[in-house]
Formats: structure tokens, sequence, C-alpha cells
């Protein structure tokens, strides 16, 4: 029986109901700033429960035992949601909107915008505990900082990069900074646009 006995108890239902409400939020507030502003602020919104192997693993690699415990007190990310949003300032409002919320409150939060990681990551991290008293993690950023995080993902992944590693890192940095550049030109653009209108 205890290899097939969830990781996450009984507690599923928990995380679900967790999970749904934020989407729910976050479709509410894509919802008045659409109406408002004419364009949905959210490309895309994914959200999902890490899975049983993955949760197992980080708890391995984290040195902690695989119980329910430390699925749902100690590691703070079997939720998941990630929010991809058009622009930097959306970025933020969606920030604020989830700070907000009534069966929300924000454990911790990490601007790796403001305070870009050296390797050129940039994202809003989020640690969120909700009504149900299940944690969620929530991330947020821009398509480019998403396009860029996937790429450095999928090369940190690949096994035959060691030769040319330091030009790879020096090359998915420069990049990052671009794309970067490139966000804070296209928010300039929008707020011209906006004030026009």
């Amino acid at each position: 029986m205890g290899g097939t006995e969830s990781i996450y108890g009984d507690h599923l239902p928990q995380l679900e109901e967790a999970m749904r409400y934020l989407t729910d939020e976050i479709s509410v507030l894509r919802g008045q700033i659409k109406e408002k502003e004419g364009m949905d602020p959210v490309e895309h919104c994914l959200s999902r429960i890490k899975s049983e192997e993955s949760m197992r693993e980080k708890c391995r690699r984290k040195g902690l035992p695989e119980t329910t415990e430390s699925a749902l007190e100690i590691i703070h990310d079997a939720v998941g949601v990630r929010v991809v949003c058009a622009f930097i300032n959306d970025v933020f409002a969606v920030r604020d909107y989830i700070a907000q919320l009534p069966q929300v409150e924000v454990i911790q939060e990490k601007d790796y915008i403001r305070h870009v990681k050296p390797n050129g990551y940039r994202s809003y991290h989020m640690i969120l505990k909700v009504q149900q008293g299940v944690f969620a993690e929530v991330q947020l950023r821009t398509i480019s900082m998403d396009t860029w995080a996937a790429l450095e993902h999928h090369m940190k992944y690949k096994k035959k990069v060691d030769g040319n590693n330091d030009l790879i890192v020096a090359e998915l940095k420069r990049c990052a900074d671009e794309l970067a550049s490139t966000d804070i030109s296209m928010q300039t653009i929008k707020d011209m646009i906006m004030t026009t209108e």
C-alpha cells in the first residue's frame, strides 16, 4: 500500500479548489481590464498541481521525507499558476489584484523583474496561502520573459553543451537583456497609444 498512497494524502480536493479559485479570480480581473482598456492583459494562464513523481523528487532533492507534511507545509508549490502577460505593467496589475484577494495571504514575494537573476531570468514569484489552507506559487511574466525561460530551461536539460557552455550562458544573458529592453519599449508604445485615445 505504501507506494500507491498519494503524497498529498486526502488533500487533493483542497489543492484543486485553491487552483480553481486563483484561476477564476484571474479571469475576473482579465474581464475588468478588457472592459476598461479594450484588451486582455493576459496572454495565457496555466495552472497545475505538481505530479506525485515531481513532488516526491523535490522532497528527495531537498532532503525531506516523502510525506504529506513535506508536500503541503514545507514545499509551497504543490499548486502552481503561471500568468503570462503582454506588458510589464500588466504583470504588476495582476500582482496587485492577487495580493488584495480576501481569501489570499501573501507569504513571500520575489521580484526577479527589478532584481534580475545573474543568468538573466526575469519573473515575479508569489507564494500564497489560499483560504483552503494550502500554499500556491504564482509566477507572473511577460511573453518575452516566458519565451526566454522556456529556452533556458530547454538548454539546461540538454546534455551535450559542455564545450560551448560559457558562450551559451553569455548569449542567453545577452538575449534576456535585449528582450527586457524590448519589453520596456513595448510598454512605452502602449502607454503612448493609451494617452492619445
